[in-house]
């Protein structure tokens, strides 16, 4: 970590000093590496700095609005779409953005990409337009084409085999210099199809820690910084050089469960796990933002999932105990409780991108011990989460789950509640009812009956708890006075590099 810390000062010491045109550089740091090239794999990193773009995507109320698409239909048997394509828009290597192009795009995108969750029949060209066909009615496709995994890279991207081996988009900014998992550099792209950007050139900067970036922003070695701690929030509140902004989010805190372990099997265990957690605390003492303690999956943001008279989750420790009696499990000579001569100790994985996270985790491990579990905390990369889910070592997994990666829960929810489960949601755990539920919600329904799906959904989720909410989101970040207004986009898909005016 420490040598990650240092290549990271490295870097930013190595950066330009200012653009072609004498302009300062604008530089974000944040926790996510650049871990490849692919859209599959680093897209919303491409995506935020501005590089690349998809047809559609969303604005900061959560609409979706034309991208590189222009507008777009549906016909009337609801099978086909179609998508009218800006005829200025152009590549970064100067090549017109063609409807065969982008069809060759999205077709590559589907191995993986959230694309392969559609049922999609074909993706073709159809002169200047793109035509997408499902094989059953899919209301949400447009949303699923605003995910970062459906960017729309060139033809020269790709090698002989489709394997994407350089970032070539459409967006205001080009890349002049990429160095994974760190680093990436862009500069102002004159044929972007919207208005001129005022920034000329900007850097990203991966740093894992969050008071490194704390520190950054508050010596103004970065303009932008995200996921900082609540403490350290407090600390730049002071500093009138730079202007904090917490915006809540499409994310929730939650622990991810594996369902098919001896210790979360029985329904009664993972009620009794939830009972056991003092949400008020943590959103108190550690987030510094008592309206976070999550009573339910989807926070009060997300109104079309929010069920408002959803008895909430709550914190009973003597309850939980009885539950946990009740499922088989007595205190040992060490009061730790065991089942069948099996000790109740299991481990927790997290990771420190979200800085908060280990610091929730080491709570979680106290407030556990307290009804007779004994938690290990392991804070290492967030890979090692969809690792255990694949091997099946996973016990508890504490993550901070992004409901807006396709802009409309739906799409999270598909993946992460579907029949195999999902990398980032249930583990060993799925409900016949609830993929019925999120397929009819796919093919499009009345308003009526989405909106008693959406509450039964979230019933069924809130009764057997494949996954356990811990806390809600807000996104603070850091930024520079310099660079004038900021807007922060709660759905995470821009920096907003294109629209700031800085000042100097």
């Amino acid at each position: 970590m420490r040598f990650l810390m240092a290549l990271c000062l490295l870097l930013l010491a190595a950066a330009p000093a200012g653009a072609a045109d004498g302009g300062r550089p604008v530089r974000v740091v944040a926790p996510w590496e650049i871990t490849g090239v692919d859209p599959a794999r680093a897209g919303y990193i491409f995506g935020r700095m501005g590089v690349a773009e998809t047809l559609v995507t969303v604005d900061t109320a959560g609409h979706l609005v034309p991208a590189l698409a222009q507008r777009w239909s549906q016909s009337d048997d609801r099978l086909t779409w179609r998508f009218a394509l800006r005829p200025e828009a152009r590549f970064h290597d100067g090549t017109a953005v063609t409807a065969g192009a982008v069809a060759a795009a999205l077709e590559r995108s589907r191995a993986a990409g959230v694309l392969g969750r559609a049922p999609l029949e074909s993706i073709a060209a159809d002169g200047d337009d793109v035509v997408i066909r499902t094989r059953t009615p899919f209301a949400p496709l447009p949303a699923f084409l605003a995910n970062h995994t459906a960017m729309v890279l060139a033809p020269a991207a790709y090698d002989a085999e489709g394997r994407v081996n350089a970032v070539i988009g459409t967006g205001p900014f080009r890349v002049s210099s990429l160095t994974p998992p760190l680093r990436l550099e862009v500069e102002r792209f004159d044929g972007w199809w919207g208005p001129a950007p005022a920034v000329a050139r900007a850097s990203y900067l991966a740093v894992p820690q969050g008071e490194t970036r704390a520190l950054m922003a508050e010596s103004g070695e970065a303009d932008l910084a995200f996921g900082l701690l609540p403490v350290t929030v407090d600390r730049l509140r002071r500093n009138p050089r730079v202007a904090v902004h917490a915006v809540p989010v499409p994310r929730t805190r939650l622990l991810k469960v594996n369902a098919g372990a001896p210790f979360f099997d029985d329904v009664r265990e993972r009620r009794a796990l939830s009972l056991a957690i003092d949400r008020a605390g943590i959103a108190a003492a550690i987030l510094r933002s008592p309206g976070s303690a999550a009573g339910q999956l989807m926070s009060p943001g997300q109104a079309a999932w929010h069920v408002a008279d959803l008895t909430p989750l709550r914190h009973d420790p003597e309850e939980a105990k009885r539950l946990l009696a009740e499922a088989g499990w007595r205190p040992g000579a060490d009061g730790i409780l065991e089942q069948d001569g099996r000790p109740f100790r299991v481990q927790v994985r997290t990771y420190s991108n979200w800085p908060e996270l280990p610091a929730i985790a080491t709570v979680l491990q106290a407030q556990f011990r307290a009804v007779g579990i004994d938690l290990t905390v392991s804070v290492a990369n967030s890979s090692d989460i969809p690792a255990g889910h694949r091997d099946g070592s996973l016990h508890l997994g504490l993550v901070a789950r992004n409901f807006s990666l396709v802009p409309d829960p739906l799409g999270t929810l598909m993946e992460d509640y579907g029949p195999e489960g999902g990398d980032w949601g249930a583990m060993n755990w799925s409900s016949p009812e609830l993929t019925d539920i999120l397929a009819t919600l796919g093919a499009g329904v009345d308003d009526a009956e989405a909106a008693a799906l959406r509450r039964r959904a979230m019933t069924i989720l809130q009764d057997a708890l494949p996954v356990i909410p811990v806390a809600w989101f807000d996104l603070m970040v850091a930024a520079n006075e310099r660079l004038g207004p900021v807007t922060v986009d709660p759905f995470e898909i821009s920096y907003g590099l294109a629209t700031l005016k800085p000042v100097r």
